[in-house]
């Protein structure tokens, strides 16, 4: 099985903010392939699990908040014995112009709480991402740009990379190893 982490805030609030790139393409997954909804796991998360393309699919939103990501991913896969090459990580980037889609194989959290939950919880930072940019604050705080929601211009380019990146996805769900997709797509 491969799982899939959006990384976002949970709560109305915060829905369709810069912050919750991530659970905007694991929702967007969750439509376009009929995934059903998602539903509470023994993790604190929320998932939904099926099949893409004939291979089994576990989409996964964590009911933390971002920045304690790590605590829903780390019992996901103990539970399900899952591998680091079977996880990818999609979050959002400040340091990206908006609507860049980039994939990286393993790194650093780069300022990213929600990534370094991640790493702190599993001990490594040998995990495949799928960043998707936001930009940097024009004015204003960083705290308010990240949970304010994008501009209509933004939406539109959003919207875009939200496509590019469940391409992505899909096509790593199909056996293409990381380092051919970021060959592909970055």
């Amino acid at each position: 099985m491969k799982m899939i982490v959006g990384l976002g805030n949970i709560g109305s609030q915060y829905d369709e903010t810069r912050h919750n790139c991530g659970f905007m393409v694991v929702d967007q997954m969750a439509r376009d392939y009929h995934l059903g909804a998602f539903k509470h796991e023994k993790a604190p998360a929320v998932t939904v699990t099926g099949m893409i393309n004939g291979h089994k699919v576990m989409l996964v939103k964590p009911t933390t908040f971002m920045n304690d990501s790590g605590r829903a991913v780390k019992p996901l896969m103990d539970y399900y014995d899952l591998d680091l090459e079977d996880l990818v990580i999609v979050n959002d980037d400040l340091d990206m112009p908006v609507g860049q889609v980039r994939l990286k194989a393993k790194g650093s959290a780069g300022g990213h709480n929600g990534l370094r939950s991640i790493i702190d919880h599993l001990g490594t930072q040998q995990f495949n991402r799928v960043k998707v940019g936001i930009d940097h604050p024009q004015q204003g705080t960083v705290v308010s740009h990240v949970l304010g929601k994008f501009t209509t211009t933004e939406r539109a380019t959003i919207d875009d990379s939200i496509e590019v990146a469940e391409n992505a996805l899909v096509d790593w769900i199909d056996g293409a190893t990381f380092k051919e997709l970021m060959n592909n797509y970055n």
